[in-house]
């Protein structure tokens, strides 16, 4: 997918994705030490310790029970939305699949790791890439989930995304080798790209992304006559996609999620989804507002000094609660309504309540010699949220300008790490249960592109590609695995759904 990028410097870019040392916590690195040759060494040698076939293997004889790790999650999350969380996995083997990180972790933690580390996004399913504005106004394409970015081994991330496009296929009604080509095509362009950011200079690689318009156009123009007209549908609803999410701004989400009441914007509630303060029970709406109005102080200090200048346009004047998503459900997302002095000055941040990563307790410990690349210290004193932030901006390309954390101190509780963003900017993501053979195909071009960006961008690029090297050993084995790994998947949807029926498991259908 080389050709579908545009790897030109912007302006500004590199001030937003800097990691300045004293929020970052970033380990120190010995590859600005290292030779190419033997960084490519080390990525050869970890094929003793994990040959390309084993990344195959699926073998779990002592394995968790799914549902017994989904329970435990559910302690840590609001008791009142965790029947929403499992009525929405059990919608579909995918939609499960998409809140079941937690037990593919447990998984991977037994399968064969080849040493490489680089951050993850630690949720690397194919509904967790999408389109969004970058600050220079142009519609990017790139992960936007990193509620469990953590660093660990660079295949995890891969194996996610290739297993999920095996479940979503099967969803769709696809047969056994019209998925394994999309899981192919993902793996494949990953591969590949690893290999070519390896040989590049690693500020080509960071300042390297994917427009979306470009990439469609340079798409369709390299197709044969035969491969347009097969290509036709989903280049019509590809560019149908980008014309919408130039529509899906700020404003758009004001006319969508709030009214006027005397002069003044209000969020408009919309139980159990959308709650507004105001409808809280328990709560005094204007000393919640100020002590948010506190802690938002704390939040803007994690932004850049200019993104600093152009926040303080703004006041909060509205907050409601959010339900989010598949795996988010349970923990707390918050909708923050700030407006300027002047009309039509608005602004809407999500603030999503972010816990421990999944994969926090099962990545290998990392040895002084793999050491990697620049990545983030987990392990002292960085709270959650500046977990999230920090590994985001190490692996997206281009990211909100409001992008920022906070932490809360309630009374009677523990401290709760939020991150915070806007709320709708552009936005755009695949409809995955549209999408046919041909463009879910396209799509796993895209997003193998993409990871492989991240990974290049936190880790030892050289080393991956070394150790994947030019054959597709490593692209049929990752394909074995996510076929294995489906079938698991299609008995734990099961499990669950057999845990509701019985009684043991509490769920919420339609919501």
């Amino acid at each position: 997918m080389a050709d579908t990028t545009t790897t030109t410097a912007r302006a500004g870019q590199a001030s937003q994705d800097e990691i300045p040392a004293s929020s970052a916590g970033v380990e120190e690195t010995t590859l600005g030490r290292m030779s190419a040759r033997d960084r490519a060494a080390r990525g050869k040698a970890a094929r003793a310790t994990a040959p390309l076939e084993a990344h195959a293997e699926f073998r779990r004889s002592d394995r968790v029970d799914p549902v017994a790790l989904l329970l435990g999650q559910a302690e840590t999350r609001v008791p009142e939305l965790v029947p929403i969380r499992h009525g929405r996995m059990l919608v579909s083997p995918f939609t499960f699949y998409r809140g079941a990180a937690l037990i593919m972790a447990e998984d991977l933690a037994g399968t064969p790791v080849s040493g490489l580390s680089t951050q993850l996004c630690g949720d690397a399913h194919l509904a967790n890439f999408g389109g969004y504005a970058s600050p220079e106004r142009r519609l990017v394409f790139d992960i936007n989930d990193f509620d469990e970015t953590f660093r660990g081994p660079f295949e995890w991330d891969v194996k996610r995304l290739a297993a999920s496009f095996v479940v979503a296929g099967r969803d769709n009604g696809f047969t056994t080798k019209q998925s394994r080509v999309a899981t192919l095509a993902a793996v494949h362009s990953y591969r590949t790209a690893i290999r070519t950011f390896a040989t590049q200079p690693i500020l080509t690689v960071w300042y390297a992304h994917l427009e979306l318009e470009d990439a469609i156009t340079r798409f369709a123009t390299a197709l044969t006559d035969r491969e347009r007209k097969a290509h036709k549908e989903s280049l019509k609803r590809a560019r149908k996609a980008l014309a919408k999410a130039h529509t899906r701004d700020s404003l758009q989400a004001l006319d969508k999620l709030t009214t006027a009441e005397e002069g003044r914007r209000r969020i408009t509630s919309d139980p159990p989804l959308i709650t507004r303060l105001d409808d809280m029970t328990g709560l005094d709406t204007d000393v919640v507002l100020g002590q948010l109005t506190t802690l938002i102080a704390g939040y803007r200090d994690t932004l850049a000094a200019d993104r600093r200048r152009l926040f303080d346009h703004f006041a909060l004047v509205d907050v409601a609660h959010k339900v989010v998503g598949v795996g988010s459900i349970g923990t707390r997302a918050w909708v923050l309504l700030f407006q300027g002095g002047a009309d039509g000055e608005v602004l809407l941040l999500q603030a999503k309540q972010v816990q421990r990563s999944v994969l926090a307790d099962f990545v290998p410990p990392a040895s002084p010699t793999a050491a990697g690349a620049a990545t983030v210290d987990q392990g002292r004193g960085m709270h959650e949220g500046e977990r999230v932030v920090t590994g985001q901006r190490l692996m997206q390309a281009s990211s909100d300008i409001f992008l920022g954390w906070l932490r809360t101190t309630p009374t009677g509780a523990d401290e709760d790490d939020y991150y915070l963003r806007q709320l709708r900017d552009w936005k755009v993501s695949a409809e995955i249960e549209q999408l046919s053979p041909t463009s879910m195909e396209m799509y796993a071009q895209l997003c193998g592109w993409t990871l492989a960006r991240a990974h290049a961008r936190a880790g030892d690029r050289i080393a991956i590609a070394a150790y994947l090297g030019k054959s597709d050993r490593f692209d049929q084995a990752i394909a074995d695995f996510a076929e294995v790994y489906a079938d698991q998947t299609a008995r734990d949807h099961a499990s669950l759904a057999a845990a509701v029926d019985s009684g043991r498991v509490q769920a919420q259908f339609g919501v």
